[in-house]
């Protein structure tokens, strides 16, 4: 299940809350309301009062007689509440991806007027994924991706396959920028090792 509540910076709305209640009864309707508060990071009253909330709106009927028999099921036009608020919440994410991708796209810009015209990605995780989006925008060339994560290795990402980072020597890009903002010293590290102290090394978080 989508955990919709783990966020550093979005403080959770009420859409979102009524949204994860909806997901968690259409994935689990024999939950109890307790274990949907675990699920959803709520308050067990906070999920009570939306519970109520939703039966008296249509979206929601509940089966059984009994806490051990009891269930919470999505109704019709609480399915298409559900679809509607996934609907919502995804365009609303989306304008944050392209938001960002555009910030990238300009300070990876920077690159070519540096005189860099080919990079290699190091770290295949979440933020390499806004970084190669972002350079699409760019007139720079990805050459290749690596990770020093042997469980990463020879999985595909975005039309390439994720090298070991002793790949780099073969790649011959310009640069190499860490992508990930975990280990950034220790990864430098590791292509000063493969490269050499020549080798233009940039961070993600320096862009």
């Amino acid at each position: 299940m989508i955990r919709l509540l783990e966020s550093s910076f979005h403080t959770p709305a009420i859409k979102l809350r009524r949204l994860s209640v909806l997901m968690a009864i259409h994935n689990s309707p024999r939950l109890s309301q307790h274990k949907i508060a675990q699920m959803t990071d709520l308050s067990s009253s906070m999920v009570n009062n939306y519970m109520k909330k939703l039966q008296q709106e249509g979206f929601v009927r509940v089966t059984g007689k009994t806490n051990r028999t009891q269930g919470y099921h999505l109704t019709a036009a609480g399915q298409k509440e559900l679809f509607s608020l996934i609907l919502e919440y995804s365009a609303e994410n989306i304008r944050w991806y392209s938001a960002a991708k555009t910030q990238v796209a300009e300070r990876l810009l920077r690159f070519h007027s540096e005189g860099i015209r080919s990079i290699a990605l190091f770290g295949a995780a979440e933020t390499a994924e806004v970084v190669h989006a972002a350079l699409k925008d760019t007139p720079l060339t990805v050459k290749g991706i690596v990770d020093s994560n042997p469980s990463k290795q020879g999985i595909r990402f975005n039309g390439f396959v994720v090298q070991p980072p002793e790949s780099l020597k073969e790649m011959n890009a310009d640069a190499v920028l860490i992508t990930s903002f975990a280990r950034q010293e220790e990864i430098h590290g590791c292509i000063q090792q493969v490269l050499g102290s020549g080798m233009q090394v940039r961070k993600l978080s320096d862009l």
